[in-house]
């Protein structure tokens, strides 16, 4: 029971990972129309006051990103084969080839588009996917990127209650988001999509994770004691 609970809890940490990029997905999707697609668009107006309380949004789930793929890192689930991070990476690689030969969008500009096709969600679901197994094992790439990393651990553990300030108003932000979307939604059928349903869940999912990282205080235990030791 105890090896399921342990793959139960790194897949959370793998999910929690998945959400705060397909969130990072989701907002830059819509700053692409609001800059350059639909020029002047303002996005669930009047219940948003600006598309650029999505750049808000960006910032709070990637300050999500590194103590979720923690909670994956203290956990010893092992490896079939390989690493993690080559899974990452044949899922990336797999992804960037459907999306090349099967969708009529490009991988560079699969985020930027606002094509909701089956094939372009999947391929973006791929792409997605490959980064965050990827980004959960990035320490055991290679020794340089270990280094860079802890150097970035060190960095963020001085800064840490700034860090979690910044976390505390970027999740006012994204619930303040949720909230403004879920009310146009309301009001306006048009707006009823299965894009914003997930704009939505992965929102609210983003601003719980980011209020119960500060209650938790895991920016405090960033590094391990042996890295506090040195």
């Amino acid at each position: 029971m105890s090896r399921v609970w342990i793959i139960c809890k790194k897949i959370f940490s793998l999910t929690l990972v998945f959400n705060a990029l397909l969130t990072i997905a989701c907002a830059v999707s819509i700053l692409s129309s609001v800059y350059w697609i639909y020029p002047g668009w303002k996005p669930f107006s009047p219940y948003l006051v600006d598309g650029n309380v999505f750049w808000v949004v960006i910032v709070a789930a990637a300050l999500n990103v590194f103590p979720s793929a923690l909670l994956g890192r203290k956990l010893h689930t092992g490896r079939f084969l390989f690493h993690h991070y080559v899974y990452g990476f044949l899922v990336l690689a797999v992804g960037a080839i459907y999306v090349t030969f099967f969708t009529p969008v490009s991988v560079g500009t699969i985020f930027l588009v606002n094509n909701t096709a089956a094939s372009v969600n999947a391929g973006r679901f791929l792409l997605l996917g490959g980064l965050t197994l990827l980004l959960d094992d990035l320490p055991d790439v290679s020794k340089h990127v270990e280094t860079a990393l802890n150097h970035i651990k060190a960095g963020a553990f001085r800064i840490r209650k700034l860090i979690m300030a910044a976390q505390i108003g970027t999740g006012i932000v994204a619930l303040y988001l949720f909230v403004a979307v879920c009310a146009a939604m309301i009001q306006v059928p048009e707006w009823v999509t299965v894009a914003n349903f997930i704009l939505i869940l992965t929102t609210l999912i983003t601003t719980l994770s980011s209020f119960i990282f500060v209650k938790r205080k895991a920016w405090n235990n960033i590094m391990t004691k042996q890295e506090n030791m040195h």
